[in-house]
This record gives structure tokens, C-alpha cells and sequence, in this order.
């Protein structure tokens, strides 16, 4: 029985085909996190004092805020270094028999990587100014709607941010993995 060989086209298609499927995921991702914020907002409103759950310990729904923007960053993360990971092979099949640069190259020429880049950066800052407007509007709306709870337990309010600024560090920090080919390099590492 002949071995069946694939050949270079077909990888790289399969692995464009990975890369718009991680950039698909980083659009479900904003969509997720903005579905938790919501629904930690309404869960705040719906609970406030006066009601029938104000007995309810509110300082874990706080909590809520900055486990969201820490799984914004950490999807976003995911995202990135597969999408890195794809973007290298890319460039290494876009260096194939290609030694001369007859040939365009999206991936492996980093003047045009280097403006991909800024662009799916933009995303990065976008998720990052989400994550900071929804840990501030939950965390404000908290201590405005309970602050008889957060005087008698600051902690909660305290971790609580501790944690929010450290998701948007790391979002922050994102935009710095992404892949730049090196000129002189026919790999693409």
C-alpha cells in the first residue's frame, strides 16, 4: 500500500484553519466575560439589602468580578500561544523553497507579522479596558450597595482587587508573546 504523503498546502490551509478558530475563541471569550459580568451585576442588584437574600454572604459574589477577568486573561493567553505556535509553522511553510522572497510571505516577513500584530493587539487593549470597566463597576457598585458588609469584612473587597489588577497585568503583558519571525532565520523560530 503507497504512503500518503501531505503535502505543504494542505498543512498550511489546516493551520490557517487553527488560527482563525483561536481568533474565533478569543471573540467567545470577551463574549463570555461580559455574560459573567452581567450576570454578577444583576446578582448584586437582585440581592441588595431590604430583600430576601441580603442575609446571603455577599463578599463571595465579589469574588465573582476578578475570577472573570482572570478568565478573560487566561483564555486570551491560551489564544495567543497558539495562535504564536501556528504562526511559526506558517512561517516556516512560507519559507519553503521560497530561500530568495520571490514569493510574498504574510507570516515570515516581519514587516507585514510586525502590523498583524498591532492589529490583533488592539484586541488585547480592548479586553483589558473591559476587564478594568467591569471588576470597577462591580466592585464600586458592591461597596456602594453593601457597605455595611465590606466595612465589617474589608478583606473581601481588598482580595478581590488585588486579584482584578493582577488579570489586567497579565492582559497587558499578552500583546509582548506574540510571534515576530527573524530575518535571518529560514525556520521561523
Amino acid at each position: 500500500m503507497p504512503e500518503a504523503q501531505v503535502t505543504a498546502n494542505y498543512r498550511f490551509v489546516g493551520a490557517y484553519q487553527e488560527v482563525n478558530t483561536r481568533i474565533a475563541q478569543r471573540q467567545q471569550a470577551l463574549t463570555i466575560y461580559v455574560s459573567m459580568i452581567l450576570s454578577l451585576l444583576a446578582a448584586l442588584v437582585a440581592l441588595k439589602p431590604g430583600t430576601a437574600g441580603a442575609t446571603l454572604p455577599i463578599q463571595w459574589l465579589v469574588l465573582g468580578f476578578p475570577v472573570a477577568s482572570t478568565f478573560l486573561a487566561l483564555m486570551s493567553y491560551k489564544a495567543e500561544m497558539a495562535i504564536t505556535n501556528l504562526r511559526r509553522f506558517l512561517c516556516a511553510l512560507e519559507r519553503l523553497g521560497n530561500e530568495n522572497g520571490n514569493v510574498p510571505s504574510y507570516n515570515a516577513n516581519p514587516t507585514w507579522s510586525i502590523n498583524a500584530n498591532r492589529a490583533r493587539h488592539m484586541q488585547d487593549y480592548a479586553a483589558a479596558l473591559l476587564a478594568l470597566a467591569g471588576n470597577a463597576v462591580g466592585l464600586l457598585a458592591a461597596v456602594k450597595i453593601y457597605p455595611t458588609q465590606f466595612s465589617e469584612n474589608p478583606s473581601a473587597i481588598w482580595i478581590a482587587g488585588v486579584v482584578a489588577l493582577a488579570s489586567l497585568v497579565f492582559l497587558l503583558w499578552i500583546p509582548k508573546l506574540s510571534f515576530i519571525p527573524a530575518d535571518d532565520d529560514p525556520q521561523g523560530a
